[in-house]
This record gives structure tokens, C-alpha cells and sequence, in this order.
């Protein structure tokens, strides 16, 4: 069975390495942070995102339970003001849209901040990198910033971008991601 989130994480080891700047967009519970913390080493750095303390905290602990490099800045602050905290190009960021796992459903990503978060994404992206971004349909707000993701990312230029999605076809529910990958 493919297992989704493996398969992310083989795309982005195709263009993170060590000494390497990424983004997890919406940390959650720190799990694709610590991935990238240890992928990019002590000489990278990972800044990841959340508009939930109860996320930052969770993070922090993952990162530090995981012994990771202290080569991260936890954000508590929304993914659509990446560009305050960022600075210069980015090889490899992470989306998982949606609510926080063990969380409170009623709190999830929202189109008016996520598609912001991904355009200015898109722009940080140096050659060679990678975006993923994880959509959950199984909810009324992920169906929509899925229809919209998929509408946006069909009109970049692919001379400039190499845009993919990957989704179980026969689990119409099912989260699915699609990859933005520079040329």
C-alpha cells in the first residue's frame, strides 16, 4: 500500500541536503519539522509555522525528543507571513493543510491565508527545490483549498515549474499531494 507522506518525503530527499534551508508551512505536531531538521543537519535551517501554541509546544517537543539539531525557529504566526521570518531561497518547504492531529477540527488551514502561504512559497523556491503540499478533502474547507491549490498551480508556467499531484484514485476522500518542483 502506498503510504503517502513516505513518498513526500522521498521526493524531497531528491533536492534537500545537508547545509540546506527549508519550511514546514504548518508544523503540527513537529513530524515533517523534525524530517527536515535532520535532513538539512546542523549547517541547514528549518523554520516551520503555526497559528496554535498547543502546535509550537508539541513541536518543541517532538524536535527535542527526536535529538535534533538546534538548527530550527519554531513561528508562532500564521504560513501566510512567511516572507517576515524568511529570508533568501529555500530548497525544499512542506504544506500539510488541514487541522492540527489531535487537535480541534474546527481549527483548520483556510484559503484566504493558504493560498498567500503558497504563492510566497513558490516565489522562495531556489533552483532545484521542492514544494509539497498535502491536501485533506475529507472536510468541506480542505475539499475547497484542494480546488483551489489544483486551479492555481495549473496555470504556472511548466518551463519554469515541474507541478505533479499524487493521489489515490479509487479514494475520492483520501488526502493527496502535489509536488512544485523548479527547473
Amino acid at each position: 500500500m502506498i503510504r503517502l507522506l513516505d513518498l513526500q518525503k522521498q521526493f524531497i530527499l531528491a533536492h534537500l541536503k545537508e547545509g540546506d534551508v527549508a519550511v514546514d508551512f504548518t508544523m503540527g505536531n513537529g513530524h515533517d519539522t523534525e524530517f527536515l531538521s535532520k535532513t538539512v543537519g546542523e549547517k541547514g535551517r528549518v523554520y516551520a509555522f503555526d497559528i496554535q501554541e498547543a502546535a509550537v509546544n508539541s513541536t518543541r517537543e517532538t524536535l527535542v525528543r527526536g535529538e535534533c539539531p538546534e538548527n530550527y525557529t519554531l513561528i508562532h504566526d500564521s504560513h501566510h507571513n512567511c516572507e517576515k521570518y524568511v529570508e533568501g531561497r529555500i530548497k525544499a518547504g512542506m504544506f500539510n493543510l488541514g487541522y492540527l492531529p489531535g487537535g480541534d477540527k474546527n481549527i483548520t488551514t483556510m484559503r484566504e491565508t493558504t493560498m498567500p502561504a503558497i504563492k510566497a512559497a513558490i516565489a522562495m523556491l531556489d533552483r532545484d527545490a521542492i514544494l509539497c503540499i498535502a491536501i485533506y478533502p475529507g472536510h468541506e474547507e480542505g475539499d475547497l483549498e484542494g480546488k483551489m491549490v489544483t486551479e492555481y498551480l495549473s496555470g504556472l508556467d511548466r518551463f519554469t515549474y515541474s507541478i505533479a499531484q499524487i493521489k489515490i484514485i479509487n479514494s475520492p476522500t483520501s488526502p493527496y499531494f502535489m509536488i512544485v518542483e523548479t527547473k
